[in-house]
Protein backbone atom coordinates (compact mmCIF):
# COMPACT_ATOMS: atom_id res chain seq x y z
CA UNK A 1 0.00 0.00 0.00
CA UNK A 2 1.85 3.18 -1.21
CA UNK A 3 1.08 6.76 0.43
CA UNK A 4 0.59 7.71 -3.34
CA UNK A 5 -1.79 6.00 -4.34
CA UNK A 6 -6.10 5.48 -3.28
CA UNK A 7 -5.83 2.67 -1.54
CA UNK A 8 -4.07 4.57 1.14
CA UNK A 9 -6.53 7.55 1.26
CA UNK A 10 -9.67 4.83 2.02
CA UNK A 11 -7.16 3.37 4.66
CA UNK A 12 -5.66 6.70 6.63
CA UNK A 13 -9.35 8.21 6.90
CA UNK A 14 -10.94 4.69 7.81
CA UNK A 15 -8.39 3.91 10.32
CA UNK A 16 -8.29 7.81 11.98
CA UNK A 17 -12.19 7.65 11.70
CA UNK A 18 -12.16 4.18 13.83
CA UNK A 19 -8.79 5.15 15.73
CA UNK A 20 -10.76 8.43 17.06
CA UNK A 21 -14.39 8.10 17.22
CA UNK A 22 -14.52 3.99 18.12
CA UNK A 23 -11.27 3.00 19.96
CA UNK A 24 -10.51 6.67 21.86
CA UNK A 25 -11.57 5.25 25.51
CA UNK A 26 -8.52 4.33 26.62
CA UNK A 27 -4.65 3.85 25.35
CA UNK A 28 -4.29 0.24 25.61
CA UNK A 29 -7.34 0.12 23.23
CA UNK A 30 -5.55 2.77 20.98
CA UNK A 31 -2.29 0.80 20.88
CA UNK A 32 -4.20 -2.48 20.15
CA UNK A 33 -5.86 -0.98 17.14
CA UNK A 34 -3.04 0.89 16.08
CA UNK A 35 -1.36 -2.86 16.27
CA UNK A 36 -3.72 -4.37 14.14
CA UNK A 37 -3.90 -1.26 11.60
CA UNK A 38 -0.01 -1.73 11.45
CA UNK A 39 -0.14 -5.59 10.16
CA UNK A 40 -2.81 -4.82 8.14
CA UNK A 41 -0.90 -2.07 6.44
CA UNK A 42 2.09 -3.94 6.50
CA UNK A 43 0.60 -7.53 5.58
CA UNK A 44 -0.68 -5.36 2.29
CA UNK A 45 2.67 -5.85 0.99
CA UNK A 46 3.17 -9.53 2.08
CA UNK A 47 1.01 -11.40 4.35
CA UNK A 48 4.12 -13.72 4.80
CA UNK A 49 6.66 -11.66 6.06
CA UNK A 50 3.98 -10.44 9.69
CA UNK A 51 5.42 -14.07 10.70
CA UNK A 52 9.45 -12.10 10.81
CA UNK A 53 8.62 -8.76 12.19
CA UNK A 54 6.58 -10.53 14.81
CA UNK A 55 9.36 -12.71 15.69
CA UNK A 56 12.14 -9.72 15.71
CA UNK A 57 9.67 -7.77 17.90
CA UNK A 58 8.94 -10.72 20.55
CA UNK A 59 12.74 -11.35 20.90
CA UNK A 60 13.91 -7.95 21.21
CA UNK A 61 10.91 -7.67 23.82
CA UNK A 62 12.00 -10.37 25.45
CA UNK A 63 15.52 -9.86 25.60
CA UNK A 64 15.32 -6.47 26.79
CA UNK A 65 13.25 -7.66 29.98
CA UNK A 66 16.01 -9.88 30.76
CA UNK A 67 18.59 -7.93 30.52
CA UNK A 68 17.14 -5.07 32.72
CA UNK A 69 16.36 -7.41 35.35
CA UNK A 70 20.13 -9.09 35.10
CA UNK A 71 23.13 -7.88 37.00
CA UNK A 72 25.96 -9.94 35.85
CA UNK A 73 28.11 -8.30 33.29
CA UNK A 74 28.89 -11.78 31.10
CA UNK A 75 25.38 -12.73 30.73
CA UNK A 76 24.01 -9.64 29.80
CA UNK A 77 26.85 -9.68 26.72
CA UNK A 78 24.96 -12.71 26.24
CA UNK A 79 21.38 -11.52 26.02
CA UNK A 80 22.84 -8.58 23.72
CA UNK A 81 24.54 -10.40 21.32
CA UNK A 82 21.83 -12.81 21.18
CA UNK A 83 19.83 -9.90 19.73
CA UNK A 84 23.01 -8.55 17.44
CA UNK A 85 23.03 -12.00 15.61
CA UNK A 86 19.43 -13.05 15.16
CA UNK A 87 18.40 -9.82 14.22
CA UNK A 88 21.72 -9.11 11.45
CA UNK A 89 21.38 -12.68 10.50
CA UNK A 90 18.15 -12.21 9.13
CA UNK A 91 18.70 -9.08 7.84
CA UNK A 92 21.73 -10.12 6.45
CA UNK A 93 20.13 -13.62 4.84
CA UNK A 94 17.25 -11.75 3.10
CA UNK A 95 19.24 -8.90 1.94
CA UNK A 96 23.11 -10.21 1.23
CA UNK A 97 22.85 -14.05 1.24
CA UNK A 98 23.44 -14.33 -3.40
CA UNK A 99 25.65 -10.88 -2.63
CA UNK A 100 28.38 -12.78 -0.84
CA UNK A 101 27.91 -15.91 -2.70
CA UNK A 102 28.14 -14.12 -5.57
CA UNK A 103 31.35 -12.59 -4.45
CA UNK A 104 32.96 -15.82 -3.33
CA UNK A 105 32.31 -17.18 -6.48
CA UNK A 106 34.07 -14.57 -8.05
CA UNK A 107 36.56 -14.45 -5.74
CA UNK A 108 37.42 -18.07 -6.30
CA UNK A 109 37.69 -17.80 -10.20
CA UNK A 110 40.29 -15.26 -9.75
CA UNK A 111 42.46 -17.67 -7.75
CA UNK A 112 41.54 -19.92 -10.62
CA UNK A 113 39.12 -22.55 -9.04
CA UNK A 114 35.90 -22.52 -10.14
CA UNK A 115 32.64 -23.12 -7.78
CA UNK A 116 29.20 -23.31 -8.45
CA UNK A 117 27.23 -22.16 -5.34
CA UNK A 118 23.52 -22.67 -5.14
CA UNK A 119 21.76 -19.48 -4.72
CA UNK A 120 18.52 -18.76 -3.80
CA UNK A 121 14.98 -16.79 -5.29
CA UNK A 122 14.84 -14.53 -2.30
CA UNK A 123 12.16 -12.26 -1.69
CA UNK A 124 13.35 -8.43 0.10
CA UNK A 125 10.58 -7.88 2.97
CA UNK A 126 9.92 -4.40 2.77
CA UNK A 127 11.10 -2.10 5.92
CA UNK A 128 13.65 -4.91 6.79
CA UNK A 129 17.02 -2.64 6.97
CA UNK A 130 14.48 0.32 9.30
CA UNK A 131 12.54 -2.05 11.80
CA UNK A 132 15.40 -4.35 12.45
CA UNK A 133 17.64 -1.10 13.21
CA UNK A 134 14.75 0.24 15.72
CA UNK A 135 14.27 -3.04 17.68
CA UNK A 136 18.58 -3.01 17.73
CA UNK A 137 18.74 0.30 18.95
CA UNK A 138 16.33 -0.57 21.63
CA UNK A 139 18.11 -3.81 22.66
CA UNK A 140 21.58 -1.87 22.90
CA UNK A 141 19.84 1.38 24.85
CA UNK A 142 18.66 -0.68 27.67
CA UNK A 143 21.85 -2.44 27.98
CA UNK A 144 23.26 1.00 28.04
CA UNK A 145 21.37 1.57 30.34
CA UNK A 146 19.76 4.30 28.96
CA UNK A 147 16.43 3.55 28.70
CA UNK A 148 13.83 1.19 30.74
CA UNK A 149 12.75 -2.02 29.13
CA UNK A 150 8.80 -2.26 27.91
CA UNK A 151 6.80 -4.18 30.19
CA UNK A 152 3.24 -3.58 28.01
CA UNK A 153 3.76 -5.88 24.95
CA UNK A 154 1.05 -4.15 22.77
CA UNK A 155 2.54 -0.92 23.42
CA UNK A 156 6.34 -2.66 21.77
CA UNK A 157 5.16 -4.24 19.26
CA UNK A 158 2.92 -1.14 18.15
CA UNK A 159 6.08 0.81 18.30
CA UNK A 160 8.23 -1.17 16.14
CA UNK A 161 5.44 -1.81 13.43
CA UNK A 162 3.68 1.59 13.25
CA UNK A 163 2.50 2.13 10.19
CA UNK A 164 3.76 5.86 9.29
CA UNK A 165 6.98 5.08 9.52
CA UNK A 166 7.75 1.05 9.12
CA UNK A 167 8.88 0.45 5.78
CA UNK A 168 10.92 3.67 4.96
CA UNK A 169 11.61 5.29 8.65
CA UNK A 170 12.60 7.75 10.33
CA UNK A 171 14.04 5.23 12.20
CA UNK A 172 12.19 5.78 15.59
CA UNK A 173 14.56 5.32 19.16
CA UNK A 174 12.93 3.93 21.82
CA UNK A 175 13.59 6.81 24.18
CA UNK A 176 11.43 8.71 21.31
CA UNK A 177 8.96 7.30 20.28
CA UNK A 178 7.95 4.32 23.06
CA UNK A 179 7.22 6.45 25.68
CA UNK A 180 4.16 8.44 23.22
CA UNK A 181 2.53 4.56 23.09
CA UNK A 182 2.05 5.06 27.21
CA UNK A 183 0.75 8.86 27.43
CA UNK A 184 -2.52 9.47 27.16
CA UNK A 185 -3.46 11.00 23.50
CA UNK A 186 -6.09 13.90 22.56
CA UNK A 187 -7.25 15.12 19.30
CA UNK A 188 -4.92 18.17 18.91
CA UNK A 189 -6.44 20.30 16.06
CA UNK A 190 -3.39 22.47 15.58
CA UNK A 191 -1.27 19.88 15.32
CA UNK A 192 -3.06 17.76 12.73
CA UNK A 193 -3.17 20.83 10.41
CA UNK A 194 -0.13 20.56 10.80
CA UNK A 195 0.76 17.17 10.01
CA UNK A 196 -1.79 17.81 6.33
CA UNK A 197 0.19 20.65 5.50
CA UNK A 198 3.46 18.29 6.19
CA UNK A 199 1.47 15.41 4.14
CA UNK A 200 0.96 17.60 0.78
CA UNK A 201 4.30 18.79 1.49
CA UNK A 202 5.76 15.51 0.95
CA UNK A 203 3.38 14.68 -1.49
CA UNK A 204 4.27 17.27 -3.50
CA UNK A 205 7.94 16.15 -3.58
CA UNK A 206 7.11 12.54 -4.30
CA UNK A 207 4.19 12.84 -6.82
CA UNK A 208 5.14 16.13 -8.84
CA UNK A 209 9.29 15.98 -8.36
CA UNK A 210 10.24 12.74 -7.68
CA UNK A 211 8.25 10.66 -9.80
CA UNK A 212 8.70 13.67 -13.08
CA UNK A 213 12.50 13.48 -12.60
CA UNK A 214 11.73 9.58 -12.60
CA UNK A 215 11.14 9.61 -15.94
CA UNK A 216 14.09 11.49 -17.27
CA UNK A 217 16.55 10.08 -15.25
CA UNK A 218 15.44 6.45 -16.49
CA UNK A 219 15.58 7.46 -19.83
CA UNK A 220 19.21 8.95 -19.23
CA UNK A 221 20.94 6.71 -17.02
CA UNK A 222 19.43 3.21 -19.12
CA UNK A 223 21.25 4.46 -22.32
CA UNK A 224 24.03 7.21 -21.42
CA UNK A 225 25.89 6.12 -25.01
CA UNK A 226 22.87 7.85 -27.01
CA UNK A 227 23.46 11.46 -25.20
CA UNK A 228 25.74 14.05 -24.99
CA UNK A 229 27.14 14.58 -22.09
CA UNK A 230 25.46 18.06 -21.40
CA UNK A 231 22.47 15.51 -21.45
CA UNK A 232 23.90 13.31 -18.74
CA UNK A 233 24.83 16.17 -16.42
CA UNK A 234 21.47 16.57 -16.02
CA UNK A 235 20.56 13.43 -16.01
CA UNK A 236 22.37 13.45 -12.63
CA UNK A 237 21.04 16.45 -11.13
CA UNK A 238 17.73 15.34 -12.00
CA UNK A 239 18.29 12.00 -9.86
CA UNK A 240 19.58 14.30 -7.56
CA UNK A 241 16.26 16.10 -6.93
CA UNK A 242 14.66 12.46 -7.69
CA UNK A 243 16.12 10.79 -4.80
CA UNK A 244 15.50 13.54 -2.16
CA UNK A 245 12.15 14.08 -3.42
CA UNK A 246 11.39 10.74 -3.24
CA UNK A 247 13.28 9.93 0.12
CA UNK A 248 12.24 13.15 1.93
CA UNK A 249 9.02 13.38 0.82
CA UNK A 250 8.14 9.77 2.64
CA UNK A 251 9.31 11.32 5.51
CA UNK A 252 7.32 14.40 5.27
CA UNK A 253 4.47 12.05 4.73
CA UNK A 254 5.03 9.62 7.58
CA UNK A 255 5.44 12.57 9.72
CA UNK A 256 2.56 14.48 8.81
CA UNK A 257 0.19 11.22 9.08
CA UNK A 258 2.26 10.24 12.64
CA UNK A 259 0.91 13.59 14.21
CA UNK A 260 -2.84 12.76 12.83
CA UNK A 261 -2.91 10.12 15.04
CA UNK A 262 -0.91 11.96 18.24
CA UNK A 263 2.68 10.87 17.57
CA UNK A 264 5.60 13.11 16.86
CA UNK A 265 7.98 11.48 14.86
CA UNK A 266 12.19 12.41 14.64
CA UNK A 267 12.42 15.21 11.60
CA UNK A 268 14.48 13.14 9.16
CA UNK A 269 16.15 15.57 6.86
CA UNK A 270 16.83 19.28 6.87
CA UNK A 271 16.78 20.82 3.33
CA UNK A 272 20.25 19.35 2.87
CA UNK A 273 20.64 20.20 -0.54
CA UNK A 274 21.51 24.46 1.02
CA UNK A 275 24.53 22.45 3.17
CA UNK A 276 27.78 24.45 2.87
CA UNK A 277 29.81 21.32 2.95
CA UNK A 278 29.71 17.78 2.88
CA UNK A 279 29.82 17.29 6.73
CA UNK A 280 26.52 19.45 7.11
CA UNK A 281 24.90 17.44 4.18
CA UNK A 282 25.42 14.72 6.48
CA UNK A 283 23.71 16.04 9.40
CA UNK A 284 20.83 17.22 7.15
CA UNK A 285 20.28 13.98 5.06
CA UNK A 286 18.56 10.50 6.10
CA UNK A 287 19.14 12.19 9.85
CA UNK A 288 17.55 9.15 11.74
CA UNK A 289 20.02 6.82 9.78
CA UNK A 290 23.00 8.93 10.09
CA UNK A 291 22.89 9.89 14.01
CA UNK A 292 21.70 5.90 14.46
CA UNK A 293 25.57 5.27 12.97
CA UNK A 294 27.56 7.79 14.90
CA UNK A 295 25.67 6.73 18.20
CA UNK A 296 26.11 2.82 17.65
CA UNK A 297 29.28 2.16 15.28
CA UNK A 298 31.06 5.44 14.96
CA UNK A 299 31.36 6.61 18.85
CA UNK A 300 32.15 2.88 20.02
CA UNK A 301 34.72 2.89 17.85
CA UNK A 302 36.34 6.32 19.45
CA UNK A 303 34.37 8.71 17.09
CA UNK A 304 37.14 11.68 16.82
CA UNK A 305 39.04 10.73 19.58
CA UNK A 306 42.50 9.02 19.18
CA UNK A 307 44.71 9.58 16.33
CA UNK A 308 44.41 11.05 13.14
CA UNK A 309 44.71 7.75 11.76
CA UNK A 310 41.93 6.48 14.11
CA UNK A 311 39.64 9.15 13.03
CA UNK A 312 40.17 8.60 9.31
CA UNK A 313 39.61 4.82 10.03
CA UNK A 314 36.38 5.54 12.02
CA UNK A 315 35.01 7.71 9.63
CA UNK A 316 35.46 4.97 6.12
CA UNK A 317 34.09 2.29 8.46
CA UNK A 318 31.03 4.67 8.87
CA UNK A 319 30.84 5.12 5.43
CA UNK A 320 30.88 2.24 3.88
CA UNK A 321 29.12 0.44 6.34
CA UNK A 322 26.00 2.61 5.68
CA UNK A 323 26.94 2.48 1.81
CA UNK A 324 26.66 -1.32 2.41
CA UNK A 325 23.08 -0.62 4.49
CA UNK A 326 21.72 0.31 1.57
CA UNK A 327 22.22 -2.31 -0.87
CA UNK A 328 23.83 -5.04 -1.90
CA UNK A 329 25.62 -3.64 -4.53
CA UNK A 330 29.37 -2.53 -4.75
CA UNK A 331 27.75 0.60 -5.94
CA UNK A 332 26.33 1.28 -2.62
CA UNK A 333 29.22 0.67 -0.90
CA UNK A 334 31.97 3.23 -3.62
CA UNK A 335 29.37 5.62 -3.14
CA UNK A 336 29.84 5.54 0.62
CA UNK A 337 33.47 5.31 -0.21
CA UNK A 338 33.45 8.82 -2.07
CA UNK A 339 31.65 10.57 0.40
CA UNK A 340 34.31 9.69 2.96
CA UNK A 341 36.77 10.93 1.13
CA UNK A 342 34.94 13.89 0.26
CA UNK A 343 34.43 14.38 4.42
CA UNK A 344 38.31 13.74 5.21
CA UNK A 345 39.87 16.99 4.31
CA UNK A 346 36.91 18.38 6.86
CA UNK A 347 37.77 16.35 9.32
CA UNK A 348 42.06 16.83 9.10
CA UNK A 349 41.50 20.35 9.04
CA UNK A 350 38.88 20.49 12.16
CA UNK A 351 36.55 22.48 9.64
CA UNK A 352 33.66 19.38 9.77
CA UNK A 353 31.88 21.23 12.91
CA UNK A 354 32.39 24.70 11.09
CA UNK A 355 28.35 24.78 9.23
CA UNK A 356 26.28 24.38 12.31
CA UNK A 357 23.71 27.32 12.24
CA UNK A 358 20.99 27.21 9.57
CA UNK A 359 21.97 29.45 6.36
CA UNK A 360 21.82 33.11 6.22
CA UNK A 361 19.20 33.20 8.94
CA UNK A 362 19.66 37.80 8.82
CA UNK A 363 19.29 38.10 5.06
CA UNK A 364 16.85 36.79 2.34
CA UNK A 365 19.69 35.83 -0.38
CA UNK A 366 22.91 34.17 0.69
CA UNK A 367 26.26 35.57 0.49
CA UNK A 368 28.01 35.05 -2.71
CA UNK A 369 30.66 32.63 -0.79
CA UNK A 370 27.78 30.68 0.78
CA UNK A 371 26.11 30.08 -2.50
CA UNK A 372 29.61 28.96 -4.15
CA UNK A 373 29.87 26.87 -1.11
CA UNK A 374 26.15 25.11 -1.44
CA UNK A 375 27.03 24.86 -5.55
CA UNK A 376 30.36 22.69 -4.75
CA UNK A 377 28.88 20.58 -2.40
CA UNK A 378 25.88 19.63 -4.19
CA UNK A 379 27.89 19.36 -7.33
CA UNK A 380 29.98 16.71 -5.61
CA UNK A 381 26.75 15.03 -4.09
CA UNK A 382 25.34 14.75 -7.40
CA UNK A 383 28.39 12.98 -8.72
CA UNK A 384 28.35 10.68 -5.75
CA UNK A 385 24.48 9.74 -6.59
CA UNK A 386 25.90 8.74 -10.34
CA UNK A 387 27.16 5.53 -8.08
CA UNK A 388 24.17 4.88 -5.80
CA UNK A 389 21.98 5.44 -9.18
CA UNK A 390 23.87 3.05 -11.69
CA UNK A 391 23.50 -0.29 -11.88
CA UNK A 392 26.98 -1.53 -11.26
CA UNK A 393 30.19 -0.27 -11.15
CA UNK A 394 31.05 -0.75 -14.85
CA UNK A 395 28.09 1.14 -15.77
CA UNK A 396 28.96 3.96 -13.23
CA UNK A 397 31.92 4.57 -15.04
CA UNK A 398 30.99 4.47 -18.17
CA UNK A 399 28.83 7.24 -17.65
CA UNK A 400 31.47 9.27 -15.60
CA UNK A 401 33.79 8.73 -18.47
CA UNK A 402 30.49 9.59 -21.11
CA UNK A 403 30.12 13.03 -18.61
CA UNK A 404 34.03 14.21 -18.95
CA UNK A 405 33.81 14.94 -22.67
CA UNK A 406 33.86 18.76 -24.05
CA UNK A 407 30.09 18.61 -25.21
CA UNK A 408 29.57 18.96 -21.49
CA UNK A 409 29.09 22.43 -22.42
CA UNK A 410 27.16 21.88 -25.11
CA UNK A 411 23.46 22.85 -25.39
CA UNK A 412 21.16 19.69 -24.12
CA UNK A 413 18.96 18.35 -26.77
CA UNK A 414 16.60 17.02 -23.89
CA UNK A 415 15.45 20.23 -22.05
CA UNK A 416 12.05 19.33 -19.76
CA UNK A 417 11.55 23.03 -19.18
CA UNK A 418 8.39 22.43 -16.88
CA UNK A 419 9.97 19.69 -14.57
CA UNK A 420 12.63 22.46 -14.00
CA UNK A 421 10.02 25.05 -12.83
CA UNK A 422 8.54 22.75 -10.99
CA UNK A 423 12.15 22.15 -9.21
CA UNK A 424 12.27 25.96 -8.53
CA UNK A 425 9.14 25.81 -6.90
CA UNK A 426 10.66 23.30 -4.32
CA UNK A 427 13.71 25.30 -3.93
CA UNK A 428 11.71 28.54 -3.12
CA UNK A 429 9.63 27.59 -1.15
CA UNK A 430 12.30 25.28 1.37
CA UNK A 431 14.78 28.33 1.00
CA UNK A 432 12.03 30.40 2.48
CA UNK A 433 11.61 28.21 5.25
CA UNK A 434 14.68 26.69 5.97
CA UNK A 435 14.63 27.59 9.82
CA UNK A 436 11.12 25.75 9.80
CA UNK A 437 10.43 22.26 9.70
CA UNK A 438 8.87 21.69 6.00
CA UNK A 439 8.29 24.07 3.11
CA UNK A 440 4.89 25.07 4.43
CA UNK A 441 4.95 25.87 7.78
CA UNK A 442 4.68 29.89 6.84
CA UNK A 443 5.19 32.53 9.14
CA UNK A 444 2.15 33.37 11.18
CA UNK A 445 2.18 36.94 9.73
CA UNK A 446 1.93 35.26 6.34
CA UNK A 447 -1.60 36.21 5.49
CA UNK A 448 -4.52 33.91 4.34
CA UNK A 449 -4.19 34.13 0.69
CA UNK A 450 -0.67 33.47 -0.17
CA UNK A 451 -1.14 30.43 2.63
CA UNK A 452 -4.10 28.86 0.33
CA UNK A 453 -2.70 29.94 -2.93
CA UNK A 454 0.39 28.05 -2.15
CA UNK A 455 -2.05 25.01 -0.71
CA UNK A 456 -4.32 25.16 -3.96
CA UNK A 457 -1.65 25.01 -6.36
CA UNK A 458 -0.06 22.17 -4.97
CA UNK A 459 -2.92 20.11 -4.65
CA UNK A 460 -3.66 20.86 -8.26
CA UNK A 461 -0.22 19.90 -9.43
CA UNK A 462 -0.25 17.00 -7.29
CA UNK A 463 -3.82 15.94 -8.51
CA UNK A 464 -2.70 16.52 -12.76
CA UNK A 465 0.69 14.54 -11.96
CA UNK A 466 -1.22 11.56 -9.94
CA UNK A 467 -1.88 8.11 -10.81
CA UNK A 468 1.51 6.91 -11.70
CA UNK A 469 1.97 5.28 -8.54
CA UNK A 470 6.02 5.07 -8.68
CA UNK A 471 7.15 2.78 -5.43
CA UNK A 472 9.40 4.79 -3.05
CA UNK A 473 13.63 4.22 -4.22
CA UNK A 474 13.98 3.19 -0.36
CA UNK A 475 11.34 0.53 -0.22
CA UNK A 476 14.49 -1.88 -1.84
CA UNK A 477 16.25 -1.05 1.28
Amino acid sequence: MLFNSIDFGFYIIIVFCLYWFVFNKNTKIQNTFLLIASYIFYGWWDYRFLSLILFSSCLDFIIGNRLEKEEKESKRKILLTASLVVNLGLLGFFKYYNFFLDNLETAFTFFGTSIDPDRLTIILPVGISFYTFQTLSYSIDIYRKEISASKELISFLAFVSFFPQLVAGPIERAKNLLPQFSRSRDFDLRSAKDGMRQILWGMFKKVVIADNCAYYVNIIFDSPESYPASVLAIGAILFAFQIYGDFSGYSDIAIGVSRLFGFNLMRNFHFPYFSRDIAEFWRRWHISLSTWFRDYLYFPLGGSRGSKIQNVRNVFIIFLVSGFWHGANWTFIIWGGINAILFLPLLLTNYNRSNIDAISTQSLFPSFKEFIQIMLTFTLTTFAWIFFRAESVSKAVFYINELCSWDLISIPNLIPIGLYLLILILLVLEWLHREKEHGLEFNPNIGIIPRWTAYLTLSVLILAFFGKGNSFIYFQF
